[in-house]
């Protein structure tokens, strides 16, 4: 009996510091943004098995040239208590469990955008317990490190926003002709309303479920949209973390253009009409996927 005790205590032993020693180097992004992801790498897997084309649609952009319209859509489709928050929303996350419970299968993650920013960038869509433990020290750490700016826009960077389309301004160009920054309230809604399933909720051929989403972040911009951006550009970096032994950089990570200094905008306009652009922006050229 103890001899199992003790192959048990060096197993977990093993786990723990095989998970220390693979921790991502979280601090190199607040200077960095990642060449690819997690998710990325594993959709590229998957087209790559179906004998398909493994390109996708990706350009990271600084905060400035992503919209404030989406910027906020973001906000309060996804995660409206970001700025109160450690990174879990231990309140959206109990909420969560007494869904699943309910209808007896794991349907709502009650995830805040640093969880998803962290299982976008490390992690895989599984909803296991380790890896959602995984998802927790990584948020933690992701918040502990860069400030709410920071967080959000790399989450708007690299979040699928639909079939091999990731980030705002390759899904901007992609469906609208046009860059981040200059995405219109109705357009900016759109994309942020098929972020829970966006190869389900296709901006490029919506359906109903993600026009009624439309229509609720719209309302919900016109009410406090603005300031929740407002109090996510304010607020303060994160107090620097104890030294502790970091892991090599990633290699996988690349720098980013200059940094935003950017101020914020007017607030939306009130309109819930979706709005098209007729003017094609050809500063960057991507191939749409097949």
């Amino acid at each position: 009996m103890r001899k199992l005790f003790l192959i048990i205590v060096a197993a977990i032993l093993v786990v723990v510091a095989y998970e220390v020693v693979t921790f991502p180097d979280i601090a190199a992004l607040e200077k960095n943004t990642p060449a690819t992801t997690a998710f990325m790498d594993l959709r590229r897997e998957q087209l790559r098995a179906q004998g398909k084309s493994d390109a996708l649609q990706y350009q990271p952009v600084p905060y400035a040239r992503i919209s404030p319209y989406l910027r906020r859509a973001a906000l309060v489709a996804e995660d409206d208590n970001f700025y109160e928050h450690g990174g879990v929303d231990v309140a959206a996350m109990k909420e969560a469990l007494q869904k699943d419970w309910a209808r007896k299968k794991i349907t709502h993650g009650g995830s805040t955008i640093t969880q998803q920013l962290a299982k976008n960038l490390y992690l895989s869509p599984s909803r296991n317990p380790l890896r959602k433990v995984k998802e927790y020290f990584i948020a933690r750490s992701l918040e502990n490190h860069l400030t709410k700016k920071r967080i959000l826009e790399l989450y708007l960077n690299v979040v699928e926003m639909g079939e091999r389309v990731y980030g705002a301004e390759a899904a901007a160009r992609y469906y609208f002709h046009k860059s981040a920054a200059s995405l219109s309230p109705s357009e900016a809604a759109l994309l942020a309303g098929c972020l829970p399933n966006p190869r389900v909720m296709n901006p490029g051929a919506p359906n109903k479920r993600l026009r009624r989403r439309q229509k609720m972040i719209l309302s919900r911009m016109r009410r406090w949209g603005y300031a929740a951006e407002e109090v996510v550009l304010t607020a303060k970096k994160p107090e620097a973390a104890p030294q502790t032994p970091q892991p090599q950089p990633d290699t996988a990570l690349q720098q980013t253009p200059p940094t935003d200094t950017a101020t914020p905008e007017a607030p939306p306009a009130d309109t819930a009409t979706t709005e098209t652009s007729g003017t094609t922006d050809t500063s960057t050229t991507t191939t749409p996927p097949p």
